[in-house]
């Protein structure tokens, strides 16, 4: 059961990876369809023992499997460009995020406060505790609260990084001299973990990222704290 449970998706944690689920389950069941139609005609095909000497073309049943497949790319492709343009939305953000990507760690910052912003190193594994995921884990997570549109701005300080987080659907690379952006909205409180998604260096997998999503209550005790 673990296994196939490896296989899936990770549960959504934002609208926007809901949608993303969604649209693979949509695009998978058209493409099992199409499979099990071509495979049953592929096996009739094998064991029928119709024959016509004189039949050279068929325009009817040449204009249906021409006509249908593009029908069938509409289904699929209107979803899609509806999907991508959802990704690509900024939303009034609550919050703004500033996530710098270093070899072989992150650092961030967040720019709507006063001396909000530190580095998130991974736990090495002779400090774990037994709470604690192997190469997963950071000693300073991103602390954000739930229900509230983030803006993240994403950047690197020396090669291409990839900051993923595969729970909320995002996944924007961090490219030297460029600020990337994308924004999402986590629906309930968690830790949701992700990593360098670029092969950045010798350490490239030992940079991990750790969100911990908290009741804006909250979030605003924290960020008193961290500004005294």
């Amino acid at each position: 059961m673990s296994t196939w449970s490896n296989l899936n998706l990770q549960d959504s944690a934002s609208p926007l990876m809901e949608q993303l689920i969604f649209f693979h389950d949509h695009a998978l069941l058209i493409l099992v369809m199409i499979t099990m139609l071509v495979g049953y005609l592929m096996f009739m095909l094998f064991f029928n023992k119709y024959v016509n000497r004189y039949l050279l073309h068929g325009q009817m049943i040449e204009m249906i499997w021409t006509i249908l497949p593009a029908i069938i790319l509409l289904f699929i492709a209107f979803p899609s460009l509806r999907l991508l343009y959802l990704l690509d939305e900024i939303n009034e953000p609550s919050i703004t995020l500033k996530s710098i990507g270093h070899q072989w760690y992150w650092s961030y910052e967040y720019s709507d406060f006063n001396n909000v912003e530190f580095d998130s190193y991974m736990i090495p594994t002779n400090e774990l505790s037994n709470s604690n995921f192997r190469l997963l884990d950071v000693d300073n997570r991103i602390i954000l609260p739930m229900n509230t549109q983030v803006r993240i701005l994403i950047t690197s300080a020396d090669v291409i990084h990839s900051w993923t987080i595969p729970a909320l659907g995002v996944k924007v690379d961090a490219t030297p001299g460029r600020l990337n952006q994308t924004n999402f909205m986590i629906n309930r409180p968690g830790l949701f973990y992700g990593q360098c998604s670029e092969i950045c260096g010798a350490n490239h997998s030992f940079m991990p990222i750790v969100i911990e999503s908290i009741p804006i209550n909250f979030f605003i005790k924290w960020i008193y704290n961290n500004n005294n």
